[in-house]
C-alpha cells in the first residue's frame, strides 16, 4: 500500500547539491547565452589577461585584475566575476586601460549574497517548489513528488500542500524551478558604465582584499665548531581570501603600514595546506617609500585555503659567534627564600652574526622567526631553537637566543652591604661560573647597578655599558670554575 510522502520540516539542510548545482549550471548557460549583442555584461577569470597581487604584513593584499573585453556603447551593468571573497568595497577601483576618458563609473555594487542552500530556500518564501523523497520498494528505487508553496521560513519551513498547512516533516531533497536573480555563485562586482568610445577594452580593477598574509621564515644551520653558518630565507604565503589567483605576478611588501581598520575587519586564521616552493629563484628587492618591496622573479599560482613557501635569500660560509650572556636583575640582593644560599641564574646561549654583504648576506631581512640547525657527531642535523627577528636592514647585527646552557651554571651571592656615610653605600657581590663543557668558553656578566656609582675594585674587566649597568667578560675553562668579585659604592 503507497504511504504518504513525507515533507521536510529541516529541507534547508538537507538539499542535495547535485539539484542545486543543476540549477546554477543551467542558469550560468541561460546568462551565457544572454549575453548583449554588441558585447559582454558577464566578465569571469577567463577574460583575464595580466593580474598581479601584493601582499602585506598587514593581513591585507592588493590585487590588480586586468582583462579584455567587449563592451557595449552607452550604459549598462558589468559583472566582474572571480574576485577575492574578502574585497574591501570601498576600496575597488576601475579603469579602462584603453581609453581611460571614455569610459566612466556611474554606479558600483558589490553582491556577496551567495548561493546557500538555506538562502536559496529563504528566497522562495511565497513561491512553490518541488518537494521529493526517495522510497524502496520491493528492491526498486523510486521518487514521490508533490508541490508545495513556502509560507514562512523563521526556526523551520512552513508549507502549504493542497489545502492544508504543513510543519515538521521530512524530504530527500527539492527542486527548485529557477535559481533567484540576486543570489549569485561567486562574489561579484557589478558596475553601472557608461561607454562612449570603442566597443573593446582593456579594463583593469584593482582592490584591496583580506585574509592574504605573508611572513618570513629563516633556517640557520650552524657548523659543528660553532664558527661558520648558511642561511637560508623563506617567504611563507597563506591565501585564505576565497579564491585562487592563476599565473600571477607576486610581490611582497615588508614594513609597518599605518591603517585605519573597522571593528570587523579581524584576521581569520584559516588551516591549509604546506605547498613548499622546489624552485630556486629568489627574489628581487628594491626601497619602496618607507619600506621594502620583494618581487618574484617568475609568476605562481596561489590556490585558495593553500599556505605556499617561496625562497627569498640565501647565504653561505657566514662567519657566526656563539655568546654566554648572564643578565643580572634588579631585585638581587638576597635569597629570601633561603638566607645564606646563593640565587641561581640562567645562562642564556646566543648566535650572534651580521647582516653584511662580507657574510655572505647583506639584503634587508623582513621580520619572521629564525629557526637554528646544527650536525651532531653522526651528521645528523638537530633542530636547537628558534628566535624571532624585527625587520632588519643590511650591515646591522642579529642576536638569537637559542636556549639556556645545560652544562654553564651561574650562582651569585651578595657578600657584604655596607653604610659608609648619609646616602652612601658600598655593595660586593661573587658571581660563581661553572663550565662541564669540554671545551673553554668566555660568559658575559651584566649587571644593573641602580644610583650613582662607582666601581670600587673587580677581579676580571669590566666596561660602563649604560648609566645604571656594567658588563664584565669571564673565561672559564673547560671543565673548570670561574669566580667574579666586585665591589660597588653607590651613593642614592
Amino acid at each position: 500500500m503507497r504511504r504518504p510522502l513525507l515533507v521536510a520540516a529541516n529541507v534547508a539542510f538537507a538539499i542535495a547539491l547535485g539539484a542545486v548545482g543543476g540549477v546554477a549550471r543551467r542558469h550560468t548557460t541561460a546568462h551565457a547565452a544572454a549575453r548583449l549583442s554588441e558585447g559582454q555584461d558577464t566578465s569571469t577569470a577567463d577574460d583575464q589577461v595580466d593580474l598581479a597581487v601584493t601582499v602585506y604584513n598587514s593581513d591585507v593584499a592588493l590585487v590588480r585584475d586586468v582583462r579584455t573585453l567587449q563592451i557595449p556603447r552607452g550604459t549598462f551593468d558589468l559583472r566582474f566575476m572571480d574576485i577575492a571573497a574578502t574585497v574591501n568595497p570601498a576600496t575597488v577601483h576601475f579603469r579602462s586601460v584603453t581609453e581611460p576618458s571614455r569610459v566612466n563609473v556611474l554606479e558600483q555594487n558589490y553582491e556577496y549574497d551567495l548561493l546557500e542552500p538555506d538562502k536559496l530556500l529563504r528566497k522562495y518564501v511565497g513561491r512553490e517548489v518541488t518537494l521529493v523523497r526517495t522510497r524502496d520498494e520491493y528492491g526498486t528505487t523510486r521518487e514521490e513528488a508533490v508541490k508545495a508553496r513556502l509560507l514562512s521560513f523563521n526556526s523551520a519551513p512552513v508549507w502549504q500542500i493542497g489545502n492544508e498547512i504543513v510543519t515538521g516533516l521530512g524530504s530527500d531533497h527539492m527542486r527548485f524551478p529557477q535559481l533567484p536573480a540576486n543570489l549569485y555563485t561567486r562574489p561579484t562586482l557589478i558596475w553601472t558604465l557608461n561607454n562612449d568610445g570603442a566597443p573593446r577594452h582593456r579594463v583593469e580593477a584593482s582592490y584591496l582584499a583580506g585574509k592574504l598574509s605573508w611572513s618570513s621564515d629563516y633556517v640557520l644551520t650552524v657548523a659543528r665548531d660553532d664558527k661558520s653558518a648558511d642561511l637560508d630565507g623563506w617567504v611563507t604565503l597563506t591565501n585564505a581570501s576565497g579564491t585562487s589567483f592563476t599565473h600571477a605576478a607576486l610581490q611582497f611588501v615588508a614594513g609597518d603600514l599605518n591603517r585605519v581598520r573597522a571593528e570587523m575587519d579581524r584576521a581569520i586564521a584559516a588551516s591549509a595546506q604546506l605547498a613548499r616552493s622546489k624552485s630556486a629563484d629568489l627574489m628581487s628587492q628594491e626601497s619602496f617609500s618607507d619600506y621594502h618591496l620583494y618581487t618574484l622573479a617568475r609568476k605562481t599560482t596561489i590556490n585558495n585555503n593553500e599556505t605556499k613557501q617561496l625562497g627569498m635569500l640565501t647565504g653561505s660560509g657566514i662567519p657566526v659567534h656563539k655568546r654566554y650572556i648572564v643578565d643580572g636583575q634588579a631585585f638581587y640582593y638576597r635569597n629570601v627564600q633561603h638566607p645564606g644560599s646563593p640565587i641561581r641564574d640562567a645562562v642564556k646561549v646566543y648566535y650572534q652574526f651580521k647582516n653584511d654583504q662580507a657574510g655572505g648576506l647583506g639584503l634587508p631581512m623582513p621580520a619572521g622567526v629564525v629557526r637554528v640547525y646544527q650536525s651532531d657527531s653522526k651528521g645528523g642535523v638537530q633542530f636547537v631553537g628558534e628566535d624571532r627577528i624585527e625587520h632588519t636592514p643590511k650591515d646591522e647585527e642579529l642576536n638569537l637566543k637559542i636556549g639556556s646552557a645545560f652544562d654553564v651554571t651561574c650562582e651569585r651571592n651578595q657578600v657584604d652591604f655596607e653604610k659608609v656615610a648619609s646616602n652612601v653605600y658600598e655593595l660586593e657581590y661573587e658571581i660563581t661560573l661553572r663550565n662541564h663543557k669540554t671545551a673553554p668558553i668566555t660568559v658575559e656578566v651584566n649587571e644593573p647597578i641602580g644610583g650613582t656609582w662607582q666601581m670600587i675594585r673587580s677581579s676580571h674587566p669590566w666596561k660602563k655599558s649604560a648609566a645604571w649597568a656594567s658588563s664584565f667578560s669571564v673565561p672559564v675553562s673547560a671543565d673548570a670554575t670561574a669566580v667574579l668579585k666586585y665591589r660597588v659604592r653607590v651613593t642614592y
